[in-house]
């Protein structure tokens, strides 16, 4: 299958900003599209409901006119982030605000519902839904997705338990088209290294609360560029859906991250827009890749890092060097 123009063209490097709740704000998007990646944010990070009109206002003419001012790097596209459980009662509205801009790309979590597809569709967009396995693959697929994310363990947030080579592999045997892959991808290398895989693009989150940009406290911030990948811990206890948190936030809310309970699932409520009072403010989600990020800097700055690591990668002659593979 033909990978679509907006998922190809005007991006620098193969990759996708994943949409971080509360994280993820114009600014960031902006600053990510700007840079050459596709960057995105949750629909209710726009509070209240009212306000994406006005984030899709700004995104859109923000671009629009650093693509007239920069004809020759002109800015990537964005995608909005839909949670489509049962329980978000903004789904409507916030699709229909999303018809109205006409956004390109929609990142569909927490369910595969074939009349959102439809709806993407009739206003020209496209649908990536984010998998932990491949039976959810086939369920979005089934009913309409154009594409998928794989979300392997070590993603931040909610999160997949499966190994990325476990995960792609499966889905690389019946499925040709659009595919990302998150987790733990923080270098030009592991972009790289997706791609290797089978992936067409890289989709990564953590190292980018880590800028400027970001809607994160400072606090949270420092805890990215200090911790490692044994500083995570992987729980459905903070939002009833498996994912991965900062160890050092669950013990400043008050809970011992090495004896948590476990949640019922069916007890998750997007109605509000979050799950647990404490889940995502007060205890900070995180993926396992964060060993690599030790500074805190623009979103502009760590894509530019990216690129010169993914092209350094992609000439790096023992990549390529039978000799090396034939021992």
């Amino acid at each position: 299958m033909t990978i679509p123009a907006v998922l190809r063209e005007r991006l620098r490097i193969p990759v996708i900003a994943s949409p971080m709740f509360i994280v993820s704000n114009p600014d960031l998007v902006i600053a990510q599209c700007k840079a050459g990646i596709i960057g995105s944010f949750p629909a209710l990070n726009a509070r209240p409901a009212d306000q994406l009109e006005v984030w899709l206002d700004r995104i859109t003419h923000e671009l629009a006119e650093h693509d007239q001012l920069h004809p020759d790097r002109p800015s990537a596209p964005f995608a909005v982030n839909q949670i489509v459980h049962r329980s978000n009662d903004r789904l409507e509205h916030d699709m229909a605000v999303c018809a109205r801009f006409k956004v390109p790309i929609v990142i569909t979590s927490l369910g595969a519902r074939a009349e959102i597809y439809d709806a993407v569709h009739e206003w020209g967009g496209i649908v990536l839904h984010d998998v932990i396995n491949n039976v959810f693959a086939h369920k979005a697929i089934d009913k309409g997705a154009d594409g998928l994310i794989a979300v392997a363990a070590g993603a931040g947030g909610h999160a997949g338990s499966q190994s990325p080579f476990a995960l792609i592999q499966e889905i690389r045997e019946w499925f040709d088209g659009p595919l990302a892959l998150s987790g733990s991808i923080t270098t030009g290398r592991s972009i790289l290294a997706a791609q290797i895989m089978g992936a067409d693009l890289a989709y990564i989150g953590s190292a980018f609360i880590a800028t400027h940009e970001a809607n994160a406290v400072d606090a949270y911030k420092q805890m990215i560029i200090g911790s490692s990948a044994d500083d995570i811990v992987y729980t459905n206890a903070i939002s009833g859906v498996l994912g991965n948190y900062l160890k050092a936030s669950i013990r400043n809310a008050g809970l011992d991250p090495d004896n948590l309970p476990a949640a019922d699932p069916s007890k998750m409520d997007f109605s509000t827009g979050h799950g647990k009072p404490k889940a995502w403010k007060d205890i900070w989600g995180c993926g396992q890749g964060i060993g690599t990020v030790r500074e805190i800097g623009s979103a502009a700055a760590f894509v530019r890092r990216l690129a010169a690591q993914y092209d350094e990668a992609r000439q790096d002659s023992r990549l390529m060097d039978p000799a090396r593979h034939s021992a």
